[in-house]
């Protein structure tokens, strides 16, 4: 209880048709620790409200807080899924622009990048996405920055995370090095031994 206390929080956002896979990595590395370190974040699920939302994956889920319901936070990572381009995501947007402002770390995965584009905040930040031409159609004259467009699973510009939607991996490592969750090289062991796998591993 008291570890608990003193651990920072990390919010992650989801929408009705989450994609439960890009989450996963991320949040057991911070909410579980990695290799013989305790966690040092605590995670928390937050959506427009806390009514269930179901993942593609058929999973439902109780949000732990609404919209209107946000506890302190140090990370806001919002997860991809099929809800970023309805007008009820719109309403995630001030607090995905707080946290931006502020200087916390704004994570997002698969079409959560587009969102971000959409509502204008790439347009300052080397960024990716799932693609560039889908990214610039959806986002309109609101996005103007295919130049600092990057060909990489996961892109880290200062505070800002985006990653493709098959890059768990990756974007779990850039936002755990993001947040300083735990010594660099605990992060990129953590990241090499799940990219390759148990047996690769072993045969080093």
């Amino acid at each position: 209880m008291v570890m608990d206390a003193v651990r920072k929080r990390a919010l992650f956002v989801i929408l009705e048709k989450y994609a439960d896979w890009e989450y996963a990595f991320i949040a057991s590395s911070l909410n579980g620790g990695i290799w013989d370190l305790p966690p040092t974040y605590e995670v928390r699920s937050i959506s427009l409200n806390k009514k269930p939302v179901c993942s593609i994956g058929g999973f439902n889920t109780i949000p732990d807080h609404g919209i209107d319901d946000v506890p302190d936070h140090d990370a806001i990572i919002l997860i991809g899924g099929l809800s970023w381009r309805t007008d009820e995501a719109k309403n995630i947007l001030p607090l995905v622009e707080r946290a931006y402002s502020d200087g916390k770390v704004v994570g997002a995965i698969c079409d959560a990048t587009v969102f971000l584009g959409m509502n204008g905040m790439l347009n300052e930040r080397k960024h990716t996405s799932n693609r560039l031409e889908d990214l610039t159609d959806a986002s309109g004259e609101c996005y103007n920055n295919e130049g600092r467009y990057v060909l990489e699973q996961a892109v880290r510009d200062g505070n800002l995370i985006t990653a493709n939607g098959t890059a768990y991996l990756e974007f779990a490592r850039e936002v755990l090095l993001a947040l300083k969750a735990y010594p660099e090289d605990y992060i990129e062991n953590n990241f090499r031994f799940f990219k390759k796998g148990y047996i690769e591993m072993m045969r080093q």
